[in-house]
């Protein structure tokens, strides 16, 4: 499994299902999750920074299998922002 790490943007749901299909990039590199997509899209928003676990697709896509966000999550930060 290889690691990478940088700042999230564009994302995008490219498939609404049961698992939805989520692509973004972390610098300049294409970026797919599905296995914990809904989780992703509550935790991480544009220009966070992440770690994410994986390997590369045949498309040279990188397929997403863990994921951390550096710092506090979308979801924490909104409650924050609320009990202030």
């Amino acid at each position: 499994m290889e690691s990478l790490n940088g700042i999230v943007s564009s994302v995008k749901i490219l498939k609404m299902s049961e698992r939805p299909l989520v692509y973004f990039k972390i610098d300049n590199q294409s970026c797919l999750i599905a296995g914990h997509s809904l989780n992703f899209l509550a935790d991480v928003e544009d220009g966070m920074h992440v770690v994410i676990g994986g390997e590369y697709n045949s498309r040279k896509q990188f397929v997403v299998r863990k994921y951390a966000v550096i710092g506090q999550t979308k979801m924490m930060m909104e409650f924050n922002r609320i009990a202030i």
